[in-house]
């Protein structure tokens, strides 16, 4: 595969993004993360991108994707260029599939999620010599290595993971015809160019896979910054399947503040019923993604 970028233009050679999932409307946790993102890119100079990842359409609600751009917007969180819709992306995500083929790294696999959970979530790699025909109701799995890949989050320090121990052979299209996160986010991401991805913790146990397919695929990888999530009182990620509220984007400066409180940037008392330009101003000159550092969780306020 080549591993050019697709000509997204940049502003000092970076180019970040913001990709949710539209399966309901933004909550804080989404905002924190989309708020870290484009404070990064803007502090840097840098292009900052939307994308819509929308590739499972029985979790999407069909205007959830407008109210998120639509409250992105609001919160005076403007993007660069054209939305990318990964709906509109399958013929990129198939090549993929086809170039691990060549290399002999692709299988079909119909193995239970409840097999798998018996090994600990971690898939022993029971279909990888069965020659199983490549059929729709099958799932296509990444043969992966013993190799341990490590990587240095610029938030969270050095990370390493085995991918044969601590995950196994991974799923890339679903068993359902859907393309899996981990190969669309890698297509995605070289093919729009991206250098520097900010993003919630609860992603970088993925990272080594997506670093591992960049490897494969000849892409060149990005840089990471894992910012912590925000958990409820339970402990839970906040999040829409834990009943998260939806932001209100008629009030955009308190959220604004909210979101930098949360990511300990110690917003100026004096921002208090500032405009949000004047925010996002204050925000981008006083971003420091190193009062972050080795926080992995930020608790709701009861």
């Amino acid at each position: 595969m080549n591993g050019k970028a697709s000509g997204s233009t940049s502003r000092n050679g970076y180019i970040g993004r913001f990709a949710p999932s539209p399966s309901g409307p933004l909550h804080m946790g989404s905002l924190v993360a989309a708020l870290a993102s484009w404070c990064d890119a803007r502090s840097n100079g840098g292009t900052w991108l939307m994308r819509m990842e929308d590739l499972d359409p029985p979790r999407e609600s069909p205007e959830a994707a407008d109210q998120i751009l639509f409250t992105i917007e609001a919160l005076g969180l403007h993007w660069d260029g054209a939305v990318l819709y990964q709906s509109l992306r399958h013929d990129a995500y198939q090549q993929a599939i086809a170039e691990l083929a060549r290399q002999e790294l692709v299988f079909a696999c119909d193995c239970t999620r409840q097999q798998i959970q018996e090994n600990d979530g971690i898939y022993p790699g029971t279909c990888r010599d069965r020659s199983l025909a490549n059929r729709p109701e099958m799932a296509l799995r990444c043969r992966v290595t013993g190799t341990t890949l490590a990587f240095v989050d610029r938030i969270q320090g050095r990370q390493q993971q085995n991918l044969e121990k601590e995950v196994g052979d991974f799923v890339i299209r679903r068993k359902d015809g859907l393309f899996a996160y981990q190969l669309a986010v890698v297509v995605d991401d070289a093919w729009q160019g991206i250098t520097d991805i900010v993003r919630g913790i609860d992603l970088m146990d993925s990272t080594p896979r997506q670093c591992y397919l960049q490897q494969l695929l000849g892409y060149p990888g990005p840089t990471y910054a894992h910012i912590p999530v925000i958990v409820n009182r339970e402990g839970q990620k906040l999040s829409k399947q834990h009943m998260a509220k939806p932001i209100d984007p008629t009030r955009p400066a308190p959220l604004l503040l909210t979101a930098l409180t949360y990511l300990n940037q110690n917003p100026d008392p004096a921002l208090t019923g500032a405009a949000p330009c004047d925010i996002l101003a204050w925000a981008v000159s006083h971003w420091d993604p190193g009062r972050l550092t080795g926080i992995a969780a930020l608790q709701e306020p009861h």
